[in-house]
């Protein structure tokens, strides 16, 4: 689906330079299709992204609709409107 997809192209575009310059790890918890707990790992050598919970413990931990989610990484949808 649209979630397991987007999760795939960020695991694709990961490189050591996003890692070493971010630094952190974000944890997302999804509401609707494709939803469940997903993570976006920037701070362990090498980075990954998935389903389930981080290899390590999350920095930022942010709950919306799978929808919204999508929207925010495809620019479609401002993340501080998602916020809100």
């Amino acid at each position: 689906g649209p979630v397991a997809e987007t999760f795939r192209v960020i695991q694709g575009a990961m490189t050591e330079e996003h890692v070493g310059s971010t630094q952190g790890v974000f944890q997302f918890e999804l509401s609707g299709d494709g939803g469940g707990t997903w993570y976006i790992d920037l701070k362990t050598k090498g980075g990954s992204a998935g389903f389930g919970k981080p290899p390590v413990t999350a920095d930022v931990v942010m709950s919306m609709s799978s929808a919204d989610f999508v929207k925010m990484f495809t620019g479609k949808l401002k993340p501080f409107m998602a916020f809100l």
